[in-house]
């Protein structure tokens, strides 16, 4: 791809996909100038875009050195790093490179609350989300879960709830959040990080600006470095202290607490798993801090029974429980799943695991000491099944966990039903990537699903 334009100044939208439409379409509504690029041939919203914006020029192909050297603004598509040669050489002319997200807290209206996280984000986003709806708010959500940002302008909002990507972060300034939360860091898309700091900055820079912030006790790195003047909540599994949510026992059961007081038992929480326990505690938190009414957000949090593919109970089949967990893309992901199902209080091993796919270049040494504590048997299936396998030779654990392979996800599950017994439960946690074989992690927690409801017809 050419200079586009070498004289004139413009912004230039890089990324013809969701994201890059919903910019598009805003910069039109705005009158601004701009050009649409994308170093594909057929991107996957080319066509919606020509059939709504026929006059908007575009420029398909490989990026050469200087494609962005007319631009006064680059507006960056997530999916794409800023180590791009191309962008890089922008960024060293001094031209700015912003995301959607820096576009949408220019514009936006009202009182932004800000979520992101290895692990939980979507589950946290969409649980404060309901809470301010039946807390009869007004509210917009979405980001990098569900709705494009910038298609939730609204002059009739009184809160955003936006669910972040370090992806989407890596080009925000100035986010000037009301509430911004980090609910945990472990690595993941180590791929296009560096490092695990890396990834974290990436990830704080959700702070900037934010007027109060969520912390979670248990995770050092979720905390950030603000000013004494931002209020500070947090929320963890421990017992809470001043301005935080946590758990204390009651007669021998777990309950969610404030400060000193308890607000309901633990086992009345529509999601279960002690990973959703933190995720209801991290959305009382943030929801405290805009003021929602308590017994709404119980409320919610008695209802609210999960999201698909996230930890998800699909049925159960002779004694055995199913569990979709196929959102579970990285490590940290299948740690809290395999932690929240696992029995507590005992070393019987009472999971079977299905796992592997693209490995995005993890370290799998923590992943495999788990495994020995609460697995009974692993199943292993797609392209970097052996990168998993080999983590547990080199953690010693190899021998403790009973390992097989599976060829495809309906055999994986064949061969899971052949291994649980009455009272074990069956868990589609990856700690992978789905793109070897599946379209996404939706499309694999659908065939998960399916392959588990044929058990039960051949029953």
């Amino acid at each position: 791809m050419s200079q586009l334009i070498a004289s004139s100044k413009l912004k230039m939208v890089v990324g013809i996909g969701a994201t890059g439409l919903s910019v598009a379409r805003h910069l039109s509504q705005l009158g601004e100038r701009f050009v649409m690029l994308d170093s594909r041939q057929q991107p996957p919203c080319l066509d919606q875009l020509k059939s709504e914006m026929p006059d908007v020029p575009v420029a398909l192909g490989e990026f050469d050195i200087d494609s962005f050297d007319g631009a006064d603004e680059i507006i960056l598509s997530p999916g794409l790093s800023r180590k791009i040669p191309a962008v890089q050489a922008a960024i060293n002319l001094d031209i700015p490179v912003i995301s959607d997200i820096e576009l949408f807290a220019r514009s936006a209206n009202a009182p932004i609350i800000a979520i992101t996280g290895s692990n939980g984000k979507s589950t946290v986003t969409t649980l404060v989300g309901e809470m301010c709806t039946a807390a009869g708010r007004k509210v917009g959500v979405g980001g990098n879960l569900g709705t494009p940002a910038l298609e939730l302008l609204d002059e009739q909002s009184e809160l955003y709830v936006l669910e972040l990507s370090s992806f989407q972060l890596e080009s925000v300034y100035g986010l000037n959040a009301e509430v911004a939360t980090v609910l945990n860091v472990s690595p993941d898309h180590m791929d296009r990080y560096q490092s695990l700091l890396d990834y974290h900055q990436a990830k704080h820079r959700i702070f900037g600006g934010a007027r109060q912030v969520v912390v979670n006790r248990a995770d050092n790195l979720s905390v950030p470095l603000v000013g004494d003047k931002v209020k500070q909540w947090s929320f963890g599994l421990d017992r809470p202290d001043f301005s935080g949510f946590g758990l204390v026992q009651q007669d021998g059961e777990p309950w969610l607490a404030y400060q000193f007081d308890r607000l309901m038992p633990e086992s009345e929480l529509g999601i279960k798993g002690r990973h959703n326990t933190s995720n209801a505690l991290a959305a009382l938190a943030i929801g405290s801090a805009v003021g929602l009414p308590m017994d709404i957000m119980l409320q919610v949090l008695r209802e609210f029974h999960g999201l698909p593919h996230r930890c998800q109970t699909v049925t159960e089949v002779g004694g055995v429980s199913y569990i979709n967990d196929s959102k579970a893309t990285n490590v940290g992901a299948t740690l809290a799943a395999i932690q929240g199902l696992c029995h507590q209080d005992s070393n019987e091993k009472n999971l079977v695991l299905i796992a592997g796919g693209q490995a995005k270049g993890q370290d799998f040494s923590p992943f495999a000491q788990a495994l020995q504590k609460a697995v009974k048997c692993l199943v292993l299936l797609g392209e970097d099944a052996k990168i998993i396998d080999d983590a547990l030779v080199c953690s010693g654990v190899k021998g403790e966990v009973n390992t097989v392979y599976a060829a495809d996800l309906s055999e994986a599950v064949r061969l899971s039903h052949d291994l649980a017994e009455s009272g074990d439960v069956v868990l589609l946690s990856p700690a992978c990537a789905s793109f070897d074989m599946f379209s996404g992690f939706v499309e694999r927690g659908e065939q998960f699903v399916d392959a588990v409801m044929a058990l039960g017809v051949s029953q």
